[in-house]
């Protein structure tokens, strides 16, 4: 029988897309311009994957979903850290792709199409709704959480679809959000759109 790989990874997730706030995608709706250019960025703070230490690494999915986001068919270009090291890079791999199974699988799956791997420079600074997200040169995003009446964050939960299963997420927006790959199309420079932020724990 083939042994499968096992992770636990904690960490921060940023997701911006050119929808407006509130993302429809999440309640199972149609994205508000029929289809949807995102960025979704996974930061690992600390975890393993088959025993490789993963922590401080960012991996991160350009991706255009063309319809509703429950159908797939997603075209994504993947980014990994550039401090990565190839065992690292590896192990990521498997895990976003939906190789090792567990949690993250079920979101790979939505995935049709994997146009390019690349290594870039991520930076991402995002903690509790604040924070920026860059990827080389080609994809900028900045992030404000939306907060309640008595200043809490605003957050997002028991959705049909999340990019952190069995997480909440914080509701925000994107005061910047600049996304450029042509193979996917996507050549976007927007403000005020879609961004949710969410601490994360997966275990496959």
């Amino acid at each position: 029988m083939e042994e499968r790989m096992s992770y636990h990874l904690e960490g921060r997730l940023l997701e911006v897309c050119n929808c407006n706030v509130l993302c429809p995608c999440w309640i199972g709706e149609d994205p508000d311009n029929g289809t949807c250019d995102t960025i979704v960025a996974w930061r690992i703070d600390k975890g393993a994957v088959d025993g490789v230490e993963v922590g401080g690494n960012t991996i991160a999915a350009v991706a255009h979903i063309p319809g509703n986001i429950l159908a797939g068919h997603w075209r994504a270009a993947i980014f990994v850290d550039r401090n990565a090291s190839a065992a690292q890079e590896q192990a990521l791999l498997k895990v976003f792709t939906g190789q090792a199974g567990g949690p993250v699988a079920d979101l790979a799956a939505l995935i049709g199409e994997v146009v390019s791997v690349e290594r870039a420079p991520i930076r991402f600074t995002v903690n509790e709704g604040k924070g920026e997200l860059a990827i080389g040169t080609d994809y900028y995003a900045e992030l404000e959480p939306y907060r309640g009446a008595l200043g809490g964050l605003t957050t997002l939960t028991d959705t049909v679809f999340s990019t952190v299963p069995g997480a909440p997420v914080f509701v925000g927006k994107a005061p910047a959000y600049r996304s450029h790959n042509a193979t996917l199309g996507i050549r976007l420079d927007l403000s005020n759109h879609n961004a949710l932020q969410s601490t994360f724990s997966f275990d496959g």
